[in-house]
Parts: C-alpha cells; sequence; structure tokens
C-alpha cells in the first residue's frame, strides 16, 4: 500500500491543463478562464459626478448662501462642452460628465433653484461626489486572472471591460463506469441480493460539480466481455472512472479484463480508510482511476483525488487549498496503520470556534451519514487518542468551492 500523498501526487502527475476555448460571455459562467482578462477601455472613461445636483468651482462656494447662474446642464450620455467660469453653476446629473473648470458637486437636495438661479446653501471641498476618470479600471488593467472559476460578477466584469468573449480552459470529459451483477438502476425494480447502483449518478453530478463533463457508460456485469465492451466507450475520454472491481475478490474483474485489454496499472491499494482498494494507471492513451465499489468510499475517494485531477486539467491546479482545521466536538480513539477520514458535523462554539465532532458510527456503508456531513476529519496514520478540545485536519465538504 501506498500513502494518500504519494497516490495524489502519482495522479496528479499524470495530467496536464487542457486546450483552451474561446466562448461569449453569455457561455463562460462556471467556465475555468484560460487567458487574463484585459480592459479595453477605462470606467469611467471620464470624470463624472456621482450625484444629481451642480457642478460648481469649490471656491465660489467657501462662503454660503451663494447664489449661482445656472449656465447649462450635463446630463448621462451628454456634456456642457464650456468652461464653468466663475459664479456659475452647471446642472448635472448622476454620470454626467464633469465641465471644465469644475471641480466639486453639490448635491441638488442642498441647494434651491429659481429660474436660472440656483442658491447654494452648503458650502462643499474640491472633488466632492466626483468620480475621476479610471477610478474603477483603466485601459490595460487586468481585471480577471488566469484560473479563475467565473462566476456572474466576472462575466459583468468582462463585459464593463468591453470584451466580449473569453478564453477558458476546455471542460474535462470524465467517463463513468460500474461494475457488479448486483446492481440496479435507480426505479429499476430490485430483485433478491440485488442493490440500488448510486455511484454512477453521484459521480456524475460532482464531476459536473468540479467543471467537468461526465459520460455515463453503464453498469458493467461480472464478466470480462461486459467490461472490456462498455469501456469502448470511453474512447475519447480524457479519464476513466470505475467504481467497484477493484479490489481482490473473484468477482472483481476490472483490472483482470482491463489489464488484457492493455491496461498500464501503477498502483492499486492506498493505506487509507474508506477506500483502500483504489488503482491508478492508463489504457492506451485515457488514464483511468479505478474507484471502490462502495458508494461511501467512492465519493470520499473522489472528494480526495477525482477534484484534483480535475482541477490540473481545468488549469486551477497552481491554486493552493491551504489546509483547513477544526477543533474536536469529541474524543477520538487512536488510530491504525490507514489514514482515516471521519465523517462529522460541523458547528461553532460561543467564541465562534469551527467545531468538528464525528459521528459516532463510521461504518462506510452508511451512505445518509456522508450526505449529511459537512466535513472529514483527518486521523494521519498511528495517530494517539484524540482528546475534546484538540485541533484536528478536516476537508470540508460544503464551501470553498466544494459541494458534494
Amino acid at each position: 500500500m501506498i500513502s494518500v500523498e504519494n497516490a495524489l501526487a502519482r495522479i496528479t502527475g499524470a495530467f496536464r491543463p487542457l486546450a483552451v476555448e474561446t466562448l461569449g460571455l453569455g457561455e463562460a459562467l462556471g467556465r475555468v478562464l484560460a487567458e487574463d482578462v484585459v480592459a479595453r477601455v477605462s470606467q469611467p472613461p471620464q470624470t463624472v459626478s456621482a450625484m444629481d445636483g451642480y457642478a460648481v468651482r469649490a471656491a465660489d462656494v467657501a462662503q454660503v448662501p451663494v447664489t449661482l447662474k445656472v449656465a447649462g446642464e450635463a446630463p448621462a450620455g451628454g456634456s456642457y462642452d464650456k468652461a464653468v467660469a466663475p459664479g456659475e453653476a452647471v446642472r448635472i446629473f448622476t454620470g454626467g460628465p464633469l465641465p471644465a473648470a469644475a471641480d466639486t458637486i453639490v448635491i441638488q437636495e442642498d441647494t434651491e433653484s429659481a429660474g436660472d438661479r440656483v442658491t447654494i446653501k452648503q458650502s462643499v471641498p474640491i472633488g466632492h461626489y466626483v468620480r475621476p476618470a479610471g477610478l474603477d479600471f483603466r485601459t490595460g488593467d487586468v481585471g480577471i486572472t488566469t484560473g479563475r472559476l467565473l462566476g456572474a460578477r466576472d462575466i459583468g466584469l468582462a463585459a464593463a471591460m468591453n470584451v466580449p468573449w473569453l478564453k477558458v480552459r476546455r471542460r474535462p470529459r470524465v467517463a463513468l463506469l460500474s461494475t457488479g451483477d448486483e446492481l440496479v438502476m435507480p426505479g429499476e425494480p430490485v430483485g433478491a441480493n440485488q442493490l440500488i447502483g448510486s455511484n454512477a449518478i453521484a459521480l456524475a453530478a460532482f464531476v459536473t460539480a468540479c467543471g467537468g463533463t461526465p459520460i455515463n457508460l453503464g453498469i458493467a456485469r461480472d464478466s470480462r466481455e461486459s467490461v472490456t465492451s462498455l469501456a469502448e466507450g470511453a474512447r475519447g475520454a480524457d479519464l476513466l472512472v470505475t467504481s467497484g472491481g477493484a479490489s481482490v475478490g473473484k468477482h472483481d474483474l476490472v483490472r483482470e479484463a482491463l489489464g488484457e485489454a492493455g491496461l498500464d496499472l501503477d498502483f492499486w491499494k492506498i493505506a487509507m480508510r474508506p477506500g483502500k482498494p483504489l488503482m491508478f494507471g492508463r489504457i492506451g492513451e485515457i488514464p483511468l482511476l479505478g474507484l471502490p465499489g462502495n458508494p461511501v468510499s467512492s465519493l470520499v475517494c473522489a472528494v480526495l483525488f477525482l477534484r484534483p485531477v480535475i482541477d490540473v486539467m481545468l488549469g486551477r491546479h497552481g491554486e493552493v487549498r491551504p489546509p483547513e482545521t477544526a477543533i474536536l466536538g469529541a474524543d477520538l480513539a487512536a488510530n491504525d496503520r490507514r489514514q482515516d477520514y471521519l465523517r462529522g458535523r460541523l458547528s461553532y462554539d460561543s467564541e465562534g470556534r469551527r467545531i468538528a465532532t464525528a459521528f459516532e458510527r463510521q461504518d462506510s456503508s452508511m451512505f445518509a451519514t456522508l450526505a449529511h456531513a459537512d466535513c472529514l476529519i483527518v486521523r494521519p496514520p498511528n495517530a494517539p487518542p484524540a482528546k475534546v478540545g484538540e485541533t484536528a485536519a478536516i476537508v470540508p465538504l460544503t464551501g470553498n468551492g466544494l459541494e458534494i
């Protein structure tokens, strides 16, 4: 068996970022940026008013009240093209360009107008409610950097920067193959000794959440012919993920069947719980990640290994996620030689500290426990007993861009 750290390094080291494609802004939500977004304009393009009111010379309103002549107006989308003379004011609206010689804004609530005259009742300093040109960004500024998962705010910023097209990484195509005579799909009749096959459904949702495109190849039966036949559907995919059939039982045929099809196996055991029978290799040009058939083990391994692989293919591997910790809410027993990932709940104490409490039962057959968990509590190999109040490493299952 190899360590979790060694396995992760060997798996992620086999992948590279995928090709770049160009999309319009309306198609780029949820994609990963492959090239910095550089502003093609400045915002605002010129100095403008931040409020409705009057553009004046600050020197003219140093002593108030004072009455000024209204020489014209500067609406948003229009302008007053003369310089403001001493004793003059220009009616201005939010977003209107500041006229030459004017250097401040008096808001309309602090004025009284009558015909072509306005009385200023409040003195204001230079630059009051004035937005200088380029306040938000200037031409040539980098607004969004490579590797960013694009959200609605990013799309809006790119539009404001007058960038209509974005270069993004192609979505990884991940083929999913479940194995087992005992499996039926949700909604199908369940016979004696049969189980609902949830892995492909859960893994497809996980791949989508991570930014990939799942390709469900179906359920292979416990025969070499069935496994190799369905695995053919992975041609053209960036990764084949199997669930089940990676152990040493006589019905675990994935290694044997795909071995005959040219599987070059790197490893197939990891010193972890849940998820010991995890394999990694390559069939021709297609990398293969073999997850355990147990649904809880399968998803835990997907969090630890499949997501980092997708991140590499999306060009997000440079984004280092700092280790996260929490204070234990319950005692933990000593651990054995396998790294353990306990399902747990997160809460906060009166001081705002994050508390991680492991579920009492950690049986890897309990899918509902994983569904209700907020985190995985990491127990290193041979860790001694841990007490309430001690700090432990955790892997969040919600937030931080992850939701399983």
